[in-house]
């Protein structure tokens, strides 16, 4: 990324076009272009290849390639190391299940979007003085509506709150009522087995359940 465009900068573009993150966990490198394009084309503009996926950075440099416009990067990033295999396979965002300041210090000296896994209030506020761009509630499940609402009166305005884990086309407004930025799209976007045609009718229905 150039000096024009920052980390933050870069993510601020992404929410503002579509706040949902496209999580491919299992996602195979053959099925990348077809899956991606399609996510591209329902409106996304962030997507996410799991670590623990067949062979992630051959897919995150498929996708990459293909789709220079949009934010790629891996999930469940749990080291340095993996920060730099990801940057090398050309991602430019890092997401991760928890708060590693080591994680957060390595793509911040890459000039990654960085995205920690958080859960409370401590390590929330822990992950933005480390420079987090934003925060990944997880997992949603054991994070209430009143739970983001309650996060919402205390952090910066400014915070991308996005709860990841369970959410639906169905609780996304009430997690958005609120407080909730965007949200990270797990197995009810795309599984493994699940076909191209099939991933961008459920991506189409979380865009109009988001936009709705």
């Amino acid at each position: 990324m150039s000096a024009l465009h920052p980390p933050a900068h870069t993510l601020a573009q992404a929410l503002t076009q579509l706040p949902l993150i496209a999580i491919l966990r299992g996602l195979t490198p053959s099925e990348a272009p077809a899956i991606g394009q399609g996510l591209v084309e329902s409106g996304f503009a962030i997507i996410e290849v799991p670590l623990n996926s067949p062979e992630p950075l051959l897919s995150i440099a498929t996708l990459a390639r293909l789709l220079p416009r949009t934010l790629i990067g891996a999930g469940t990033v749990l080291n340095a190391q993996q920060v730099k295999d990801v940057h090398a396979a050309g991602g430019r965002l890092v997401v991760a299940p928890n708060f590693n300041p080591a994680v957060v210090a390595q793509a911040l000296a890459l000039n990654m979007v960085v995205l920690p896994g958080v859960a409370t209030p401590t390590e929330a506020f822990a992950a933005l003085d480390a420079g987090a761009h934003g925060l990944k509630l997880f997992p949603a499940e054991m994070i209430s509506p009143a739970t983001v609402k309650a996060l919402r009166a205390v952090l910066p305005k400014d915070t991308a709150l996005m709860p990841v884990g369970g959410i639906t086309p169905d609780n996304m407004a009430a997690y958005r009522t609120a407080g909730a930025s965007g949200f990270g799209l797990g197995s009810a976007l795309y599984a493994p087995g699940r076909s191209a045609e099939q991933t961008r009718a459920a991506a189409q229905n979380f865009v109009k359940a988001f936009r709705g």
